[in-house]
């Protein structure tokens, strides 16, 4: 996944000092509104409008986190009891690690600036990885049709013997991000050594994610090996570009699955994504449900070179210095909308966490109905820039060029600023919003001003030179569709069931309630939105352990696009009873 993908979705607010402070005086605020204020305006008679008395007429108000019941395969009972078993020996661990050793052991590292298929020759690092897959699942590539897309793209199909029954896609991408040659030496374990140390798995892709892809293969492998037959059919489909474009990969294979099966025609989609962790003193799985968009801008000034010892007042290089800084006096508005996919979370905190503080839980089911409290929820979120960088349109100065000669004007100078759109916004209102806040300085510049194909400026008067913006490197992106997460949605009751069993399998736990599955988000993008056609039902989840530290990535931070990318061998076991679970799951559940 994305790097940014790989962070904890639900951190803690920060517990700096000042926020500390902070909580207190929230507290405190909460307990005069609760006491004292209430029925001081009360008895004087204030108008109910008052945002302190807003917030106490609402504060009994019930919030929005309702959760399935545990679900336990009934028809394939007997498969999952025996294949349960057989996950919890001690060879079949053996064997888990050992496949997850080898793919790691395989290189496939990807690059942003390569050739297409069949041009690029270091794509042919796939062919090895393949080879290996092939040799470590035979049941797999002889009972599923393999079709490979691009080349390098896989897809397999299980046939089930219910045509009727619409298919699952559980999807993973088999590329990993490059390790840089000077950091091989920071190392614990050599990069591709696959190392087991008898706790984790080291080496690129052990996490990130060649344990989703591996996971999911081996477990197929082991239900072939109990005899299971599917009732609705499995497809599989890996791509191997997510770590840079997506483009040769998942969008070759999103238009050979639409031309084989159709726009709408899977009951859901699994792809990478995060886990659960332990929150307020409560453990909450956060399958994401949506993802910001993205846009990458261009801004490019031109103007006459010549020699630096006659200069004009102004070069290329410090009239961009000058736009770019515009943009960030003048950042994207953010605000907490009860549309947010974040703000569901905290329902979901504010029902079940079992530490919240009796101040914090009465702001935030208030928040549902008054204005003022959800004023306060967000101030209290938008302490930690984490929360707030969800909810907003970011913008990130990434990169600048200009000038080739230290006593030559520069005729041209570039930047580009990153975009990751917010899901109540769009690709439009992010460009427009761009454009505008450069066209005064444009103007004031004498610069020919053409915003995204459009003059904005006249190109007949004379300019000092030209102003243009554009998107770079790939297309915009709109924020992708939001999941439908209501019990009424059968793949999310279905897959908020499947965690809860899995949970409490690996856990030796029962009942409904030790997990609490809450809507969530990252802050990346995955092979997904090349799918949104196939399906509304999408689930970015990974069901990895996160552990207890969340607030600083905890166990989810295992060094995923960086050194020492590892992966605890008892988390990633876990995983595979997930895996497990929710195909048996689906097989035999009304989707």
């Amino acid at each position: 996944m994305k790097g940014e993908s790989g962070l904890p979705l639900v951190p803690q607010p920060t517990q700096a000092p000042h926020a500390k402070r902070s909580s207190l005086k929230l507290a405190g605020q909460m307990i005069l509104v609760t006491g004292g204020l209430a029925l001081l305006a009360l008895s004087q008679g204030y108008a109910i409008f008052s945002p302190i008395v807003d917030i106490v007429q609402w504060k009994d108000a019930e919030a929005q986190c309702a959760q399935a019941d545990v679900l336990v395969p009934h028809r394939n009972a007997e498969v999952y009891s025996k294949l349960s078993e057989v996950l919890g020996l001690p060879e079949t661990r053996a064997r888990a690690i050992n496949w997850l050793s080898g793919a790691v052991k395989v290189p496939t590292e990807v690059y942003d600036d390569m050739d297409p298929v069949g041009v690029d020759p270091q794509w042919e690092v796939f062919g090895p990885f393949h080879d290996y897959l092939a040799e470590a699942y035979p049941l797999v590539h002889s009972n599923l049709k393999l079709t490979k897309v691009n080349t390098y793209g896989l897809v397999f199909d299980w046939i089930g013997s219910d045509s009727s029954l619409k298919p699952i896609l559980l999807a993973a991408h088999q590329d990993v991000v490059p390790v840089e040659t000077r950091t091989v030496k920071d190392w614990t374990h050599p990069p591709f050594s696959g190392h087991y140390d008898g706790e984790k798995i080291w080496g690129r892709g052990s996490n990130d994610d060649k344990s989703g892809l591996i996971g999911i293969m081996s477990v197929v492998e082991m239900l072939l090996e109990q005899g299971f037959k599917p009732t609705r059919t499995v497809v599989l489909a890996f791509g191997f570009d997510e770590e840079a474009s997506g483009l040769q990969g998942a969008g070759e294979l999103n238009n050979y699955l639409v031309d084989v099966w159709g726009e709408n025609s899977f009951a859901l989609l699994v792809d990478e994504g995060g886990g659960y962790v332990e929150e307020y003193g409560t453990t909450f799985a956060t399958p994401s449900v949506a993802e910001k968009g993205y846009l990458d801008l261009r801004v490019e000034v031109k103007m006459p070179g010549g020699h630096s010892s006659v200069p004009p007042a102004h070069t290329s290089i410090g009239v961009l210095s000058s736009l770019l800084v515009q943009y960030e006096k003048e950042p994207f508005d953010v605000a907490l909308s009860r549309e947010d996919t974040l703000y569901k979370t905290w329902q979901c905190y504010g029902e079940h966490g079992r530490d919240v503080s009796s101040a914090l839980r009465t702001l935030i089911k208030a928040s549902m109905k008054s204005k003022a409290a959800l004023t306060a929820l967000e101030k209290f979120l938008f302490q930690n820039k984490f929360y707030k960088s969800m909810i907003q349109t970011t913008q990130a100065i990434t990169m600048i060029n200009g000038g080739v000669k230290s006593n030559a004007l520069p005729e041209e100078a570039y930047g580009i600023v990153n975009h990751r759109i917010s899901t109540q916004s769009s690709t439009h209102a992010t460009m427009m919003y761009d454009k505008q806040r450069l066209t005064a300085l444009a103007e004031s510049f004498n610069l020919t001003y053409t915003a995204f194909g459009k003059h904005i400026s006249s190109t007949d008067a004379p300019s000092a030179g030209s102003l243009t913006l554009s998107a770079a490197f790939t297309e915009p992106l709109e924020p992708a569709p939001v999941t439908p997460t209501d019990l009424e949605s059968h793949p999310w009751r279905m897959l908020s069931g499947t965690i809860k069993a899995a949970f409490n399998a690996a856990h030796q736990l029962e009942g409904s309630n030790n997990i609490i599955v809450a809507p969530g988000m990252g802050t990346g993008n995955t092979d997904t939105r090349f799918y949104w056609s196939l399906t509304p039902h999408i689930f970015r989840y990974a069901h990895q352990n996160g552990g207890k530290d969340v607030s600083t990535g905890g166990g989810l931070d295992r060094g995923v696009h960086t050194v020492n990318e590892a992966i605890v061998v008892d988390y990633w076991m876990e995983q595979l009873r997930f895996f497990m679970t929710l195909i048996l799951n689906a097989d035999e559940s009304e989707l």
